[in-house]
């Protein structure tokens, strides 16, 4: 399956149903009077947020979408057929933009959620509807409403416990193989990684969601390298862990590297948790490993991780404190919501 996380589309909900004008024409009954129906509502065009899918790929086969139109009102005094709506499944994580691309509409974040894109014109009355004291066969019945249409913008923004940032090469998707049963493209190249992955790993009992997105270079934020177009997977994750490549020769030039695009891009990036690890420790000696720890820290501030995705070296160890700082987190927000709800 090939992976999506924008594409534009046009909706058109249904129009609503004529009225219709009629008379009761019935033996034995002198005056019938009018008995024309009022027409169906057209259907909607409705988005729910449903499970299993990671991408936005039916959409890019398929970007026109309408509802039915209701159905035209009889005599008898029938009510047309109310149009069936139609239903965009998109996955969790996506987000419904306006057609200039920045207006947020709707944010689609839980399993089961559905909101009204276009909603269906109305029916038109029929002439029963008119009918009065003072016009009693009234020949008036009105066309249905028309529907709305508009061009809109899907995003997917992939939601995870964890992101993984780093330069590229930095040896992520090694990592999420490792500690997943996913199985991205792997290779001694840079850029390897041409759009997110995402996997389930297992620590302690828990399961824990983690996305890998492309390698970040200078320049990232404004467009260079791949970065850009998929900094925003990783804007819902809890705690970001950052690796940096051990053998790459300067780690605190790598971390200010990849520190300064998530800065540059804003929206709140550069204020997650993060935990930093120096990643293929099994190439390195114990004397490279101690300089590599020592300018990383002085760097980041932070203590830095021992790592390796071939040596299958302090995955676990990682995995775990992701698990604390989530569960910390959890815990924090059930507080909250207790003082705020308590009497």
């Amino acid at each position: 399956m090939k992976f999506l996380d924008q594409q534009k589309i046009y909706i058109k909900s249904g129009y609503g149903g004529n009225g219709c004008v009629g008379f009761r024409r019935e033996k034995y009954v002198e005056f019938g009077g009018p008995d024309g129906g009022d027409g169906g509502r057209g259907g909607d065009v409705v988005a729910e947020c449903v499970a299993n899918l990671n991408t936005l790929i039916d959409f890019r086969y398929q970007q026109h979408y309408k509802a039915a139109r209701g159905g035209h009102g009889m005599g008898a005094n029938r009510t047309g057929k109310g149009g069936e709506d139609t239903v965009l499944k998109v996955p969790v994580g996506t987000q419904i933009l306006d057609e200039d691309g920045e207006t947020l509409l709707a944010d689609l974040t839980k399993e089961g959620q559905r909101v009204v894109l276009a909603r269906g014109g109305d029916g038109g009355f029929g002439n029963a509807h008119y009918k009065s004291s003072t016009n009693q066969a009234p020949r008036r019945a009105d066309d249905g409403w028309p529907g709305e249409e508009h061009w809109l913008w899907l995003r997917l923004k992939l939601i995870a416990d964890a992101g993984l940032i780093g330069l590229p090469n930095a040896g992520k998707s090694t990592f999420l193989s490792a500690v997943s049963r996913a199985r991205p493209k792997i290779a001694d190249y840079p850029f390897t990684t041409l759009h997110p992955n995402l996997g389930v790993g297992y620590v302690d009992g828990e399961e824990l969601i983690l996305a890998d997105i492309p390698g970040l270079i200078e320049g990232a934020h404004e467009g260079a390298g791949l970065g850009d177009r998929f900094l925003g997977h990783i804007e819902r994750c809890n705690v970001l862990l950052h690796l940096v490549d051990g053998t790459a020769g300067d780690p605190a030039k790598a971390y200010e590297t990849v520190r300064g695009e998530l800065e540059a891009y804003g929206e709140g990036l550069e204020d997650k948790t993060e935990i930093v690890a120096l990643n293929k420790c099994d190439s390195l000696s114990e004397e490279l490993i101690e300089i590599g720890v020592h300018e990383l820290r002085e760097a980041s501030g932070k203590d830095v991780m021992l790592m390796s995705g071939i040596a299958g070296t302090g995955l676990d160890d990682a995995l775990r404190a992701i698990l604390r700082i989530i569960t910390d987190r959890r815990e924090q927000e059930e507080a909250e919501t207790d003082r705020t709800y308590a009497p």
